[in-house]
């Protein structure tokens, strides 16, 4: 867990440049764990499995299909996923296949926090999140649609893990005492 999140959880998603997917996917669930008034206890984040654009922006079609939807992504700047990531973040979630493999090789091992990010949608058949890169618009906002179902999911399971780290704390609390 980062220190951002001490007494919270941490998610990362990952793609392979970190420039459509999984910018789209930390800005998507950046703004759910706002809105559901848990910013302070959900740290977000987003990487790439190779180095092919560190340091650049998501890509503009990623931005503008975002944008459309209420989402800013301006901000975000692509990063390359590595091993320290595997051991910090609580949710390590990718988007397809490929580099779900990838970055298993990267964490040294099959941890269990590493995972498709489509189990969240249960609703869908699809398991994976297609690359929108060489293609047209309407990729990017299938990618969206996917990824805000994802998500939707993903944060049912974040509450829920919070809920649960937050009952041994109630439990131990000292019991209320009347003046009386």
């Amino acid at each position: 867990m980062t220190d951002e999140t001490k007494a919270g959880i941490s998610v990362l998603f990952v793609c392979m440049g970190n420039i459509c997917r999984s910018p789209t996917a930390e800005g998507v669930f950046k703004l759910m764990v706002q809105q559901a008034g848990l910013a302070d206890r959900v740290f977000v984040d987003s990487a790439g499995t190779h180095d092919y654009h560190v340091g650049s922006p998501p890509d503009r079609r990623s931005q503008a299909a975002a944008h459309r939807r209420g989402y800013d992504l301006s901000a975000l700047r692509a990063r390359k996923f590595d091993r320290e990531d595997c051991r910090t973040f609580d949710y390590v979630l990718v988007m397809d296949r490929g580099n779900y493999n990838r970055a298993l090789q990267i964490c040294g091992g099959s941890p269990e926090n590493v995972r498709l990010l489509m189990e969240f949608a249960s609703g869908r058949p699809e398991r994976e999140v297609p690359d929108p890169y060489a293609g047209g618009v309407d990729g990017f906002e299938h990618v969206l649609d996917l990824i805000e179902e994802a998500c939707r999911g993903l944060l049912v399971d974040v509450k829920g893990r919070l809920a649960a780290a937050a009952a041994p704390e109630q439990r131990s609390a000292p019991p209320e005492t009347s003046g009386t």
